[in-house]
């Protein structure tokens, strides 16, 4: 297959009518092929321009490595691109040419640098105050643009009120669904074509790509924070357990789950597609050497998949099959204060459209949607104590507060 045919035409027709705009917004479905259409885009720029500089940017660092960041290297490796990479400042080298790769998570990173092509993937994760701040740095020579890519979860965020409903003579949008992308698999197809079955929302965020109104939200009382302002025995010590999704198609998710003087804390581990079970031993074992961790830890795990449970055994970690009650997990997270690494982004994702079902009648039930919510599933296997630790008689309080 040759490089034009690796195109979305949808993508391609669209970026080239509108070169001379200075702000694309591109929003739509998952799976429509917006974000790596953007890093071919991108890509083409970084080889054909002269004395170039791009920054990709996304709200925290970790997201944008397993992001732009691969996804760029994923596409240059494919076309066989000879480039330069430093791996320790994220930077890649074509010619005179620079793409650059900073977070926004302290605003200080960009307010010296100057870009041609700024790309903010995940627009929905910035403030508008971030996004101000990227504008005014796309000022260099030889053309600027910043090109936001985004789900529109909220019908209220400033993605939606300041760029898509507002036309003007410099922003051009473009809105694509899962019927834009050849090349999505078909399994994930019937996945979007089904979500009407579980929730009207889900359905008209991510098959129909169209702004979701934010209700029956379940989880309301957390805080995202930095994790150096944590106590330091949660920010740095072990934590109480590991909560673990298993996931091939669908992403594999683990959350580090620590209860302190009974207030939760939670922080993204993984949250990964196309992860054997080697894979994810691998990841654990580097992971608990890198922090120091005993194998002692219990992860609770979907006990749906025995097999890799017993996998992860014989490998030395501590698995256990998760308590699944959905509806008793939920109400003992809700029963204490929630606090969420500000670096953990999938699981924030996850948590702002965390949502109960409605019946056809529109009553809410007690049910979550069960679309998007494999970090939920990780967090809730985590902080939910297994049955036998529950003594028969305590008090409905008890149980939820159970450490």
């Amino acid at each position: 297959m040759s490089i034009e045919d690796q195109f979305i035409r949808t993508f391609s027709k669209f970026f080239r009518a509108n070169e001379d705009k200075r702000i694309l917004a591109l929003y739509g479905g998952a799976g429509s092929g917006k974000s790596y259409s953007t890093a071919q885009w991108i890509i083409t720029k970084w080889l054909t321009g002269e004395n170039v500089r791009i920054l990709c940017t996304r709200k925290t660092l970790p997201s944008l490595k397993i992001t732009s960041w691969s996804l760029i290297k994923d596409i240059l490796s494919k076309w066989n691109i000879a480039h330069d990479e430093n791996r320790s400042d994220l930077v890649l080298s074509f010619r005179n040419n620079e793409m650059l790769f900073k977070s926004l998570d302290d605003p200080e990173k960009v307010k010296s640098f100057e870009a041609n092509y700024i790309w903010i993937e995940e627009a929905t994760e910035l403030s508008k105050e971030d996004f101000l701040q990227l504008d005014l740095r796309t000022r260099r020579l030889g053309g600027c643009q910043l090109i936001l890519t985004f789900n529109p979860i909220d019908a209220f965020h400033w993605t939606i009120t300041d760029l898509v409903q507002r036309p003007s003579d410099n922003v051009a949008v473009h809105h694509s669904t899962y019927k834009d992308n050849r090349f999505l698999p078909a399994d994930y197809v019937r996945t979007l074509e089904t979500l009407n079955e579980r929730d009207a929302n889900y359905y008209r965020i991510y098959t129909l790509g169209e702004p979701g109104v934010l209700e029956n939200i379940i989880y309301t009382g957390y805080g995202v924070e930095d994790r150096d302002t944590w106590p330091d025995r949660v920010a740095h010590g072990p934590p109480t357990t590991l909560g673990v999704d298993f996931g091939f198609n669908n992403p594999t998710a683990i959350v580090s789950c620590t209860v302190s003087d009974q207030e939760q804390y939670a922080r993204q581990l993984l949250y990964r597609s196309g992860m054997t079970n080697r894979q994810l031993i691998e990841f654990l074992e580097a992971t608990f050497t890198a922090h120091g961790w005993s194998k002692s830890i219990p992860l609770r795990c979907d006990s749906a998949e025995p097999q890799r449970m017993v996998e992860l055994c014989n490998a030395g970690f501590n698995a256990q099959p998760a308590n699944k009650s959905v509806s008793f997990g939920i109400d003992h997270i809700k029963a204490r204060r929630l606090h969420i690494d500000a670096e953990s982004v999938d699981l924030i994702k996850e948590l702002r459209g965390y949502s109960y079902k409605k019946d056809r009648n529109g009553r809410v039930l007690d049910d979550p949607v069960d679309a998007f919510d494999h970090a939920m599933d990780a967090m809730r296997y985590g902080f939910t104590p297994d049955m036998k630790d529950i003594k028969p008689n305590a008090s409905r309080l008890e149980k939820l507060m159970i450490r």
